[in-house]
């Protein structure tokens, strides 16, 4: 006895069209040929699914199934799935394809997005292939990355040949349709219970045959060449910035469009300026008795010199801001701060007399000279009685 199409999706008999389609949804997905390899009864099962949907999913046919059961579709051409319902000619893969979004047949997005696959880019009818894109790494120094910089780089890559203009064919001669896939550039292979489509070996996906091929390029459409370029880099890039040169990257093919390319920026150190983001940073040493007594220092920017003015006990690693004076934005609308840390420095060696006179000035230095060595003395003192 036939089996009740509505039991089979799992539904009542008066679902909506949307409830059909979830339930073959889930159930097409877990009983999937490519999800059970070797396995007949899920094979079978989803033979069976896609029968029940391809009904129910009619209105006119499910209104006839209605009334007369299975029964309705006996006199079917070739009976049973494989020849269709009612001369629709759906096979399994094509319903599924359908429901899932593939416009009908493996095509490759369905499989792709269930069941692990990869993307995958179509060749138009005429065989057309758009250039690759290219990448160039460039290192420019920090400097350059303040202000910006015209810079000339050489490439090496393949170009849409000038003679061909890319067709692969002498100028002149013609072309002729691939016997073996009739022009459509792709071939069905059948596997088992599928048939997939693969690119034509003999034309390469293009559905023609050169009869006299180009003899510049030798039938490729492309030649390679070296050429050079000059590339605008703008102020306030940073490493890893890139750059888009439109249409420099490899050439297209019989009537495709040339790829773009990329320059990837790498930015030397400098060995005075440190870049956080927009701001700049500086380490500045100044001598002991500056720091003590007060007075000015001169730092260096990325714009020039400026004067510190420093006020008497500034400690060190003291960090001062001077506003407007880091690296300029990208993307406009101002520059960053420069940030100075004030590094004291402690002389190395010292003649006699200086250490004479730096002994009678510690002898005279009070507890109010030194505050936070009596606040840690202090706090030192605390501990160890605790312990």
């Amino acid at each position: 006895m036939a089996k009740d199409y509505y039991e089979i999706l799992g539904v009542s008999k008066t679902a909506s069209a949307e409830e059909l389609k979830k339930a073959y949804r889930k159930l097409a997905i877990q009983y999937h040929p490519d999800r059970n390899p070797g396995n007949k009864e899920a094979e079978d099962k989803f033979k069976e699914l896609a029968q029940a949907y391809e009904v129910l999913s009619n209105p006119e046919k499910r209104a006839r199934y209605d009334q007369f059961g299975p029964d309705a579709f006996n006199g079917a051409a070739g009976g049973g799935f494989g020849g269709g319902f009612g001369g629709g000619g759906f096979s399994a893969e094509d319903i599924f394809s359908q429901v899932f979004g593939g416009g009908g047949g493996r095509g490759g997005s369905i499989f792709e997005e269930f069941f692990g696959g990869g993307s995958s880019r179509r060749r138009s009818p005429s065989g057309a292939r758009d250039g690759n894109d290219l990448r160039y790494d460039l290192e420019i120094d920090f400097i350059d990355a303040v202000f910006g910089v015209d810079k000339e780089i050489r490439i090496a890559k393949m170009n849409t040949c000038d003679t061909c203009k890319g067709s692969g064919a002498e100028p002149g001669s013609s072309k002729t349709t691939c016997t073996q896939c009739q022009g459509r550039g792709q071939v069905v292979m059948q596997q088992g219970f599928f048939s997939v489509a693969q690119e034509c070996p003999r034309c390469h996906g293009t559905g023609q045959i050169i009869q006299k091929p180009c003899k510049k390029c030798y039938g490729n459409g492309q030649v390679k060449i070296e050429k050079t370029l000059k590339v605008h880099i703008p102020p306030g890039v940073d490493t890893n910035s890139r750059l888009r040169v439109s249409g420099e990257g490899e050439g297209g093919v019989r009537g495709g469009s040339s790829g773009d390319l990329y320059v990837v920026l790498h930015v030397r150190e400098h060995n005075l300026f440190k870049r956080q983001g927009n701001d700049i940073s500086c380490d500045v040493p100044i001598p002991f008795a500056t720091a003590a007594l007060g007075g000015t220092v001169d730092v260096p920017t990325v714009t020039g010199k400026a004067t510190l003015r420093l006020k008497a006990g500034t400690q060190n690693n003291t960090v001062l801001r001077l506003q407007g004076k880091g690296m300029p934005s990208i993307r406009g609308g101002g520059r960053g701060d420069m940030y100075v840390k004030i590094i004291t420095e402690v002389p190395v060696s010292l003649t006699s007399a200086q250490r004479t006179l730096l002994e009678k000035f510690a002898e005279n230095l009070s507890a109010q000279n030194n505050p936070k060595q009596r606040e840690f003395r202090n706090a030192a003192a605390q501990f160890l009685r605790d312990e």
